[in-house]
C-alpha cells in the first residue's frame, strides 16, 4: 500500500471495519456501511466542518445517520476520524451490553452522535429540525456565529415512511439551503426490490417540492465530492440521489435481498478482503490510511479556533446571551413573570379556556425566552400560542412561530431535532386526539431525554361537538404509561403557570403539558412562591369536621367537579377532602411518607374523576377506590351535555364515595 492512500482505500477502511465488527457481534445491517463508503469518504474527508476534539462544537456541522440500523457506518467514520470515545475495543464490542457502539446509534454528542435512529423517517425528520435550528440562529447571530449544514445520510425506507413526506414539502417550502441528504439509492430493502412496493420517481417528489437534486454514481467519490460542492452552493434543500449497489464488496450478498441483514460468516469477510485487496487482519487499518482520516479529523481544529476567537471578541454582555441561548437557559426574571401571573389570576374575573392560559403564559414569557420556537399543525386559532411571534419562513428567518401545516409527524420530529441542536426550546402545539400522529417523536422525545415541550389542547370530551374521534379518552395514560414523560394537566391559571414553570425547568427529557378546550374556574384560592404542583399531587381543600372518611382525586377540568362533590359530601357530614393531581410522574417522585399524606388512611375511600379512562388510577385508590369518568369513547353533543350523559358529575361521585362507604 502506497504512503498516500487512495480515496477508494479509505472508503474500504469503512468497509472492513464494518464487516469484522458485524462478523464479530454474529448480526447487523451491512448494506449501509459498505454500500455508502464511498458517499461518507468524500463528505468526511472533503466538506464536513467537524472537530473530533471538541465534539460538540456548536457551530460544527451535524450529521444524522436516519437510516440508522446501518450503525457501523457511523461508528467506523467517529473511529477513524478519530473521536477519543469511539475507540477499536469499542468497534470490537459492537452490539454487546454496554457498548458505545449500540446496535442502533444512540444519542451522545460528546462522542460524535447528534441523536438516536432506528425509526426509519424519524432522522430526517431531526435533521429537517437541526437545520431550521441553524436557520433562526443564524438570522440572530450572523455567519461569523452560526453557519453550518446538516447531512443526513438516508435509506429507501425513510423515504417510503410518511414523515419522510412531510419533511420533503415542509424542508422545500421553507427553502432549508442547508439541508443536505444523501439518499442510498441500492433499490433493495428487507424485503427484496423496491419495485415490490413502490413505482414512483422519488428523486420528481423532491423536485416537486422545491429541492435542488443531482443524481449521482454514489461510489465514484468525485462525482458524490462535486455534488456535494453544487449543494453547498444552492439555496434549495439538496439531495444527493446516490446509486449504489448494497452490501458492496461482499461477493455473495451485494446488490441482493440478503445485502441488507443477512447474517456475515468467517467465509465471507475473507471473500471481501480478497475481492477489495485488503490482506489485513480483522481491526487492522493500516497506519498510512488511519494516518489519512486522522488528518481529516484534525482539520476542523483551526475553524473551531478561528470560531471561538469571534465569540470571545463579542460584548461581554452579547457573548453571555449567546452562552445562556446556547445552554437553553431563559433570561433572568422568567420566574417573576409566572409568579406575577398567579397572584393576577386571583384577581381576574373572566375564565378563559384551559389552552388560552397557556397562549397568555407564554405571550407573557416573550422577552425571557428568546431561544422559544413553536411549532403549530394548523391550528394557530384554536390554540393561540402565535400571539406576538413572527413567522419563521423562506423570507423571514428570525421568526419564532413555524406554520407546519397539517403534519404533526413531522412536528415532533422537527421539535427533537431543534432540542437535539441546541440553543432552541421547541414546543409543538396541536390538539392531544392528534398526539397519535406525534407519538414516534414523543417516544423518541423521551428516549433521548430531550427538553422538548408537547403542548395539546382540547383534552377530553369537554371538546363537545366535535365527537369522539376528537375526544382523545385514552391519551392521557398512554401517554402517563411513557417512561421519561412528564405529563401536566393543570386545573385552573395558577396550576397552569406552575406547569411552566416545571417544564421549563426540566431538562432531562420532554415534557406534555395538556389543557382543556373549555374555562377552567379558579380552583386555588393562594398563590404564593411556593410551587405545589412540583410535587405532582397536593392536598387542595382537607376535610372538615372530623377525620377524612374520603378522598378525592382529580386532574384538569374535573378538579372543580371534585371540590363541588366535596361540598355535597360534607354537606352530608362525610369529611372529605380534594387531592389535585397536576403530574403523576411527580407525585410518584415523591417519599412514601409524603404521599401518604397526600392521599389519606388507606382505611379511608379514594374516589378518582377524570374525563378520561381509568388505567393508572389503581396504583393511587387502594382497596377501597372508585373512579368515576369514562370507559369508552365519546360521543358528539355540547359538552356539559356529554358531562351528564357519561356520568361525570360532582353527584355522580357523591354516589360512588356513598356506594363505597356503605360497602
Amino acid at each position: 500500500m502506497s504512503s498516500t492512500p487512495s480515496p477508494t482505500q479509505l472508503a474500504n477502511a469503512i468497509r472492513m471495519l464494518a464487516i469484522d465488527a458485524i462478523v464479530r457481534a454474529t448480526e447487523g445491517h451491512q448494506g449501509v456501511p459498505l454500500g455508502m463508503a464511498e458517499i461518507a469518504t468524500a463528505l468526511y474527508t472533503r466538506h464536513l466542518r467537524f472537530d473530533p476534539s471538541d465534539p460538540t462544537w456548536p457551530d460544527r456541522d451535524r450529521v444524522v445517520l436516519s437510516n440508522g440500523h446501518g450503525s457501523m457506518l457511523l461508528y467506523a467514520l467517529l473511529y477513524l476520524t478519530g473521536y477519543a470515545a469511539i475507540d477499536i475495543d469499542q468497534i470490537r464490542s459492537f452490539r454487546e451490553l454496554g457498548s458505545r457502539c449500540e446496535g442502533h446509534p444512540e444519542i451522545a454528542p460528546a462522542h460524535g452522535i447528534e441523536v438516536t435512529t432506528g425509526p426509519l423517517g424519524q432522522g430526517i425528520g431531526n435533521a429537517f429540525g437541526m437545520a431550521v435550528a441553524e436557520a433562526f440562529l443564524n438570522a440572530r447571530y450572523g455567519e461569523g456565529l452560526v453557519a453550518h449544514h446538516t447531512y443526513a445520510f438516508v435509506g429507501d425506507g425513510c423515504l417510503q415512511e410518511g414523515v419522510g413526506q412531510e419533511m420533503i414539502a415542509l424542508a422545500g417550502h421553507l427553502r432549508l439551503g442547508r439541508l443536505i441528504l444523501l439518499w442510498d439509492d441500492n433499490r433493495i430493502t428487507d424485503d427484496g426490490s423496491t419495485a415490490l412496493s413502490i413505482s414512483e420517481d422519488v428523486a420528481a417528489r423532491f423536485r416537486v417540492a422545491g429541492w435542488h437534486v443531482v443524481e449521482v454514481d454514489g461510489h465514484n467519490i468525485e462525482a458524490v465530492d462535486a455534488a456535494l460542492r453544487q449543494a453547498r452552493q444552492d439555496q434549495r434543500p439538496s439531495l444527493l440521489a446516490c446509486r449504489t449497489v448494497i452490501a458492496k464488496g461482499i461477493p455473495r450478498l451485494q446488490g441482493q435481498r440478503g445485502g441488507h441483514s443477512a447474517r456475515l460468516s468467517q467465509e465471507d469477510a475473507a471473500a471481501a478482503r480478497e475481492l477489495l485487496g485488503w490482506p489485513h487482519a480483522p481491526f487492522d487499518v493500516p497506519p498510512e490510511v488511519l494516518r489519512a482520516w486522522r488528518d481529516c479529523g484534525r482539520r476542523g481544529a483551526v475553524e473551531r479556533a478561528a470560531w471561538e476567537a469571534r465569540r470571545d471578541a463579542l460584548p461581554e454582555s452579547q457573548r453571555a446571551a449567546f452562552e445562556r441561548m446556547l445552554g437553553g437557559e431563559p433570561a433572568v426574571g422568567w420566574r417573576e413573570v409566572l409568579h406575577d401571573y398567579k397572584r393576577a389570576a386571583l384577581q381576574r374575573d373572566d375564565t378563559p379556556g384551559g389552552i388560552m392560559l397557556s397562549a397568555e403564559i407564554s405571550d407573557a414569557l416573550t422577552d425571557y425566552l428568546p431561544n422559544r420556537m413553536v411549532g403549530c399543525a394548523d391550528l394557530e386559532a384554536p390554540t393561540g400560542h402565535k400571539r406576538g411571534l413572527q413567522a419563521f419562513d423562506a423570507g423571514h428567518r428570525a421568526g419564532a412561530y413555524v406554520h407546519c401545516g397539517v403534519r404533526e409527524h413531522v412536528m415532533g420530529a422537527m421539535a427533537n431535532g431543534m432540542a437535539a441542536h441546541g440553543g432552541v426550546l421547541p414546543l409543538a402545539v396541536t390538539y392531544l386526539a392528534f398526539a397519535d400522529y406525534e407519538r414516534p417523536a414523543m417516544r423518541m422525545a423521551a428516549l433521548m431525554q430531550l427538553p422538548v415541550i408537547f403542548v395539546f389542547s382540547h383534552d377530553s370530551i369537554g371538546v363537545g361537538k366535535n365527537g369522539p374521534t376528537h375526544q382523545p379518552v385514552e391519551i392521557l395514560a398512554s401517554l402517563r404509561a411513557m417512561p421519561d414523560m412528564l405529563v401536566l394537566r393543570p386545573a385552573d391559571a395558577v396550576e397552569a403557570a406552575e406547569c411552566w414553570e416545571i417544564a421549563l425547568e426540566h431538562r432531562a427529557g420532554p415534557v406534555s403539558l395538556v389543557f382543556a378546550r373549555q374555562a377552567l374556574p379558579r380552583v386555588r384560592r393562594h398563590a404564593g412562591a411556593e410551587n405545589l404542583s412540583r410535587r405532582g399531587g397536593y392536598l387542595l381543600a382537607d376535610a372538615e369536621n372530623g377525620t377524612r372518611a374520603v378522598t378525592l382525586l382529580a386532574t384538569g377540568s374535573e378538579v372543580m367537579l371534585a371540590l363541588r362533590a366535596r361540598e355535597l359530601l360534607q354537606a352530608g357530614g362525610v369529611p372529605c377532602a380534594v387531592v389535585s393531581m397536576p403530574c403523576c410522574e411527580r407525585f410518584d417522585a415523591q417519599d412514601a411518607a409524603y404521599r401518604a399524606g397526600v392521599l389519606g388512611s388507606r382505611a379511608g375511600v379514594r374516589v378518582a374523576v377524570e374525563a378520561a379512562v381509568r388505567f393508572g388510577w389503581d396504583r393511587y385508590l387502594g382497596e377501597r377506590g372508585g373512579f368515576v369518568g369514562m370507559r369508552g369513547f365519546g360521543a358528539s353533543g355540547p359538552a356539559d351535555a356529554l358531562y351528564e350523559h357519561f356520568g361525570i358529575t360532582p353527584q355522580a361521585v357523591v354516589a360512588e364515595a356513598r356506594r363505597l362507604l356503605e360497602a
